[in-house]
């Protein structure tokens, strides 16, 4: 069975990293691990190349084969009692004695964890900022330790360190030790060969676990850190991170998070075309007038915008000057628009300022006219001739009083000025005489102010005005 060198996924429950390496000393790799969620194994092979590698592969093939998808304690006992059984009859039909391996391996369930190891190699967890070794070492040095004959540094450096008291390959009613555990979100599980734990402290691995977040980084700098400390064994190391029934929730979370997002995206689309569609319909029904470029144009539509979306457009500019409407009307056209409510008021609209401006020019034609009929007149009433004297009987003026002016030729002088005119268009001068200013179209006043009307009847009077 191929073991790459390094390994990282997302599984249901986990997140995970792997990393193999031969180490410093040896010439070939015996190792071999497996990551197949929910199961991760790892085997240390022993018997030289063509023994321990082959033995480590059978265990993990057939291990991979026969553990169900559950954290069932005896369901993986017996997948490691096969894998154990695989490995004796390859070493009696290889003709290789003393061939066999370690096996650690481990099903993750949610927040459910079940192990079965056999050997040396070793499962760890780290919950809450502390690290647990949760398998025993089937080796002569655990014995020696348990039994207080050395310490745990004394047998990382005892010549007989690599003795292992269990392995598969070497008896045929070989069990494995089974433990069965809860674990929470936020745990971190080691999976790791004697190569790790023999070269790194607890202490150490700790430190890193904790400090390298990202399990597969986790997973080779915990092997970097075995070959720096001499790498005399081979190393394989997996790092697994439990999610459990956060993740699921996380899941869940996530999903419904989605559906909101594309129930909201849905209902902000629908809520613009709603505008859009009401703005296009507004579009079609309104219209107003602005001032463009000197004249009245008319849109259709209203003079707003949606999503930076103009709701109008423009139908056409007309020939109205807005300098020849009313100033309060060009004042709006100019500062602003008018409003109506369709294309016939707009129309009506331009209409009407076309009638207006046309008669205000009518008005302004027919007073200009009768200005210069007025110059005309002033020119042909310009003459020298003596005005023409009323014709008066001076006797029956006379008669009428004291009251009355009496007519005479020489108390009158001609001023020369054009007073008005009569129905014919002949022109009415006034005089100067003793009497003061006279009209000659409303008759003479005297002095002592009568008044003598010369259309009346020979010696009327009339009162002063």
């Amino acid at each position: 069975m191929s073991r790459p060198s390094a390994h990282a996924k997302d599984s249901v429950n986990a997140a995970f990293g792997s990393r193999t390496d031969i180490g410093c000393v040896r010439e070939h790799n015996e190792d071999s691990l497996i990551v197949a969620p929910p199961l991760y194994a790892v085997a240390d092979g022993m018997g030289g190349h063509a023994a321990g590698e082959v033995a480590s592969e059978i265990a993990v093939r057939t291990l991979a084969d026969l553990t169900p998808p559950t954290a069932d304690t005896e369901a993986l006992a017996q997948a490691v009692a096969s894998s154990n059984y695989a490995v004796i009859n390859a070493a009696r039909a290889k003709g290789r004695a003393g061939m066999g391996t370690t096996l650690t391996a481990a099903v993750l369930e949610k927040e459910r964890l079940a192990i079965a190891q056999v050997g040396d190699s070793r499962a760890y967890l780290m919950h809450a900022g502390k690290l647990q070794q949760l398998t025993r070492d089937h080796s002569l040095m655990a014995d020696m330790i348990e039994a207080g004959e050395l310490s745990e540094e004394e047998a990382r450096t005892h010549p007989q360190r690599s003795v292992i008291t269990r392995a598969l390959g070497s008896d045929p009613d070989m069990q494995p030790d089974l433990y069965e555990l809860n674990v929470a979100a936020g745990d971190r599980l080691l999976l790791c060969s004697d190569g790790l734990s023999t070269m790194v402290s607890d202490d150490e691995i700790l430190n890193t676990l904790m400090r390298v977040r990202d399990p597969q980084r986790c997973a080779s700098t915990l092997v970097n850190q075995a070959i720096a400390e001499g790498g005399h064994d081979n190393i394989t190391v997996i790092v697994v991170d439990v999610e459990g029934n956060a993740a699921a929730k996380q899941r869940k979370s996530r999903r419904k998070s989605r559906a909101w997002a594309i129930f909201i995206v849905l209902l902000l689309a629908a809520v613009v075309a709603g505008v859009l569609y009401g703005g296009y319909q507004i579009s079609q029904h309104t219209a107003y007038l602005t001032a463009q470029d000197g004249k009245v144009a008319v849109y259709q539509g209203t003079p707003d915008t949606v999503l930076g979306m103009s709701l109008s457009h423009l139908d056409h500019v007309t020939d109205v000057n807005v300098s020849d409407l009313q100033p309060g009307t060009a004042n709006r056209l100019e500062q602003g628009v008018i409003r109506v409510d369709n294309m016939e008021a707009a129309n009506a609209l331009v209409a009407q300022y076309e009638q207006e401006i046309a008669e205000e020019a009518a008005k302004k034609a027919e007073k200009n006219k009768g200005q210069k009929l007025g110059e005309s007149g002033d020119a042909a009433g310009a003459t020298d001739e003596e005005p023409q004297k009323p014709e008066t009987d001076q006797a029956a003026v006379e008669a009428t009083g004291a009251n009355a002016y009496a007519y005479d030729a020489g108390a009158y002088t001609y001023a020369g000025t054009v007073t008005g005119y009569d129905a014919y268009g002949n022109p009415l001068y006034g005089y100067y005489g003793t009497g003061g200013y006279q009209d000659y179209s409303l008759g003479y006043t005297d002095a002592t102010g009568g008044y003598y009307d010369p259309n009346a009847a020979a010696g009327a009077t009339g009162t002063g005005q």
